[in-house]
């Protein structure tokens, strides 16, 4: 039966072909078997191959999906409000974690910018250098006058004091898929045949991963994703922040409604062209591979790591409270031509049936002189509102 997915142009098939040869000599070379971590990392991030470090282009409506700050600048432009609050509490700097196609931080230095709140210095760290340079262009063509103040980087710097903001980055980690079934635990890996990839499961080897596994409480034959990656993300930077906050954009649950019984064959996604399906052996390098986040596992690790939690909230709470309906009167309603776009997106955005409700915001922090949470409302104007730290 054919796919009903659309089919790649010849060049970008021989793209594919090119990273799926790559993944066969890995599998070899591993004795015949890899972990899905492994695979989800050389298909997303092999060096000149992977989804995110090849040319196609990836954001927006040319491409495999949109962000929200693809979606309307008010994104940005609201999340900025809460950047400028970080800022004035600790150090006038800025760290974006994977910054797509650059529009989330021209927004937002933008705003910055309006505010009088401008900082620094705004540091992207960028692993694809395809998209790094299309940042520097953008950043270039419309914000050429605070260039000096934008730099990349390669790897976490020793040390940061400042705001951290990561929009969909947690989700684009590499998981690892375990299985539980008839009382052991094992882990779900890539294998290959005549016909392609296949999975294959063996006993898990690695032991932080086994003691991760032990942890959760699911039913018998129950598949689903931990992310050792996304914990070690969070550990990194809580290494590196010597004073600031952090806040993480993502879609995803708690761990109690991540692994509810009714959940039992993970939360996997791929992305190709706008259409969303479960296979991530279709054409790897060509389509994006992502995972929920467990918001309770990045909480309980950033805790663990010495940092405060400082809020957690659905994206259309944390929009709200920061201002986004008052952004939205700065264009007036009698201009129509302006204001009803912006109205649609700001509608997207929050709504419960699209992004207000599946994607959470969750903000960590050290020495900012604010209370953590814990019986008090936050101390950041994103959380005052909509609290959803009991469903951790």
């Amino acid at each position: 039966m054919p796919s009903p997915l659309p089919s790649p142009s010849p060049e970008a098939a021989r793209h594919s072909a090119g990273l799926v040869e790559l993944i066969r000599r890995e599998i070899t070379a591993q004795g015949g078997w890899i972990s899905f971590s492994r695979y989800m990392e050389l298909a997303l991030y092999a060096p000149g191959l992977g989804y995110y470090t090849a040319g196609a282009h990836k954001f927006g409506e040319a491409g495999d999906f949109v962000t929200a700050p693809e979606l309307s600048p008010l994104f940005g432009r609201t999340l900025a409000r809460q950047m400028a609050e970080i800022m004035t509490n600790c150090a006038p700097h800025v760290m974006e974690l994977g910054a797509g196609s650059g529009k989330l931080a021209i927004d937002m230095l933008a705003e910055l910018e309006k505010l009088g709140n401008l900082p620094d210095s705004y540091a992207i760290l960028e692993v694809s250098a395809d998209l790094r340079a299309r940042q520097q262009i953008l950043m270039k063509e419309r914000l050429p006058h605070l260039m000096d103040r934008v730099h990349w980087l390669d790897e976490l710097p020793e040390s940061f004091s400042g705001a951290i903001i990561a929009n969909e980055v947690l989700d684009a980690l590499p998981v690892h898929l375990v299985h539980w079934r008839d009382s052991s635990i094992n882990e779900r890996g890539v294998a290959m045949n005549e016909n392609g990839f296949l999975w294959q499961e063996r006993a898990i080897s690695d032991s932080t991963l086994l003691h991760a596994a032990q942890q959760i409480n699911v039913p018998d034959d129950y598949v689903s994703e931990i992310s050792l990656a996304a914990h070690g993300l969070v550990n990194s930077l809580a290494n590196c922040l010597k004073q600031g906050a952090m806040l993480f954009i993502d879609y995803g649950f708690g761990s109690r409604e991540f692994y509810h019984p009714q959940r039992n064959s993970g939360t996997l996604m791929c992305h190709y062209r706008h259409y969303a399906h479960d296979d991530p052996f279709f054409l790897p390098g060509l389509q994006d591979i992502t995972a929920h986040v467990n918001f309770t596992g990045i909480a309980e690790c950033g805790i663990d790591t010495g940092l405060e939690l400082l809020g957690y909230t659905s994206q259309a709470f944390f929009l709200i409270n920061c201002g986004i309906t008052e952004l939205l009167q700065d264009t007036s309603p009698e201009n129509l031509r302006d204001y009803l776009p912006l109205s649609s997106q700001m509608q997207k955005l929050t709504s419960p049936a699209e992004m207000g409700e599946l994607f959470k915001v969750i903000a960590l922090g050290k020495k900012l002189f604010m209370s953590p949470i814990g019986g008090e409302a936050s101390p950041l104007s994103g959380f005052t509102r909509g609290d959803l730290t009991r469903s951790l």
